[in-house]
């Protein structure tokens, strides 16, 4: 079942509990480690559900050996699981961040800008299964898919400067980048001064200690040795920095700007990625005492283990091991005693009644007649089981077949839905499927809902949608509808 929800959990600890829990299933991480162990990091981006949209033998041809080689490499290094455990989600239940296009690495070209390996998402009404997409971008115009929302790479989520959470390389470089390597009070050299900065950015989730280090990588990537960046904090909020230093033999350190430069300049200055601006959910967890390092992702859990000594007493091997099975057999009260309800010949049964009397209550029950205890109760799971919320947060981030085990597990290979929340939530699932599937092939390449813009005869008008009032609307209809002089009928 899914976990329960304590109040005085935060939100987004909740969420990021039920994400560990679900959207990274062990099976996923055996499977791709095993692959990628053998060199075989297109069937590790398989079992991790990432689709690959790139030729290496093209990529050679138009940039070169030493560029596909360098590729290559990245490839047999990529940790597909590792990657997912690490990508953006929104609230509230932890969903991959949709239309999203990633840099994973950049790679010098000879032109103008680089080729960079960038890792996409699908927009949300094709987010069925959770999949992702492995690509080249080759700069603007370079033919990436026009049915994607944002195919160029995104300047706040990057990892191309944060190589451990997808190379297993580089992997221990986690707990030196994510400050799980001293305490929480530690103050590193270079962090701004807490006087200085809004209250609301000294508590988690930010991760203001790091923000010095981080930014000099960060300017460092884009030519610039010192200057100002800013951190998004929200939709409509956002900070300036400055990363200033006396000469290059002192530490870095950060300052708000005093005065604030226009928006256009705001808009042109380096972004903090997201991964560097907030504290690391695994860290979070950890010390709010909601996940046991066994739980979380092996090289995420060795990194954290090996800087935190009390955590290190967790076996992280056991984030592979099987969760329970079902009840077997349950027990319902039936005519005055207790009967059991148990799996048998690949289905939930009443064990304590002959398969004669069960035909005949069977025909009963079809004929209009009260059902039996036992036959009510299999009703019940098979219409609405109490493994239902695991089930459909196991499909909400991809895992059929996890959420399949768990459907089989509790009424068998062989049993037959019934219509109920059960049926439902799977057949749903499958029909999203197709909208993905249509999606990836191109064959839909705007939302369904969306009519056709400027045309009175859109599928959308046609059905009642009202048009928007805009600079592009009709003198006329304007008018009319910004008229005071039409008759109110509730003054009559």
């Amino acid at each position: 079942m899914a976990p329960p929800v304590a109040n005085d959990i935060p939100p987004h600890l909740s969420m990021w509990q039920r994400v560990r829990e679900y959207a990274v299933p062990p099976s996923m991480i055996e499977t791709a480690t095993a692959r990628r162990a053998v060199g075989d990091w297109a069937g590790a981006c398989a079992a991790a559900r990432i689709d690959v949209d790139l030729d290496l033998r093209a990529v050679r041809d138009r940039h070169g050996t030493e560029l596909g080689t360098r590729l290559r490499a990245d490839l047999r290094r990529l940790a597909p699981d590792l990657l997912r455990w690490h990508m953006p989600r929104i609230a509230p239940d932890g969903r991959l961040r949709p239309g999203l296009t990633l840099t994973l690495a950049r790679y010098g070209g000879h032109g103008p800008v680089p080729v960079r390996l960038v890792v996409r998402t699908p927009p949300a009404r094709a987010d069925a299964g959770q999949r992702m997409s492995l690509a080249l971008w080759e700069g603007p115009g370079d033919g990436a898919p026009g049915h994607h929302p944002h195919p160029h790479p995104d300047r706040r989520f990057r990892l191309d400067l944060h190589r451990h959470l997808w190379d297993a390389a580089r992997s221990g470089e986690l707990a030196r980048r994510s400050g799980a390597a001293g305490t929480p009070t530690e103050r590193p050299p270079g962090s701004p001064d807490r006087s200085e900065l809004p209250a609301h950015l000294l508590g988690p989730p930010w991760a203001v200690a790091n923000w010095a280090a981080e930014a000099e990588l960060l300017l460092r990537a884009e030519g610039r040795p010192r200057g100002a960046f800013t951190v998004r904090l929200g939709s409509r909020s956002r900070v300036v920095l400055e990363l200033a230093a006396p000469d290059d033999s002192h530490a870095p350190t950060l300052r708000p700007l005093r005065d604030t430069p226009p928006p256009q300049d705001v808009a042109a200055l380096p972004v903090l990625p997201e991964a560097a601006a907030r504290l690391l959910p695994d860290l979070e967890l950890l010390r709010a005492g909601l996940v046991t390092a066994g739980r979380l992702h092996p090289l995420v859990a060795g990194a954290l283990t090996a800087a935190d000594p009390v955590s290190a007493a967790a076996d992280p091997a056991s984030v592979l091991r099987a969760a329970p099975g079902p009840r077997d057999p349950h027990r319902v009260e039936c005519r005055g005693g207790i009967h059991r309800i148990a799996l048998r010949n690949g289905v939930l049964t009443a064990v304590d009644h002959p398969p004669a009397e069960l035909r005949r209550e069977e025909l009963l029950v079809a004929l209009g007649g009260p059902a039996l205890p036992c036959l009510r109760a299999i009703d019940a799971v098979h219409r609405d089981p109490e493994a239902l919320p695991a089930v459909r947060e196991r499909l909400r981030h991809g895992d059929v077949a996890g959420a399949l085990a768990v459907v089989e597990g509790l009424l068998g290979p062989d049993a037959v839905l019934r219509d109920g929340p059960l049926r439902e939530e799977l057949e749903s699932a499958a029909a999203r499927r197709v909208d993905h599937g249509l999606f990836r092939s191109g064959l839909v390449a705007v939302h369904p809902a969306a009519g056709a813009a400027g045309s009175a005869s859109a599928a959308g008008r046609a059905e009642g949608h009202r048009p928007r009032l805009d600079r592009r609307a009709p003198a006329a209809l304007r008018g009319k509808r910004d008229s005071r002089t039409r008759p109110r009928t509730g003054l009559f």
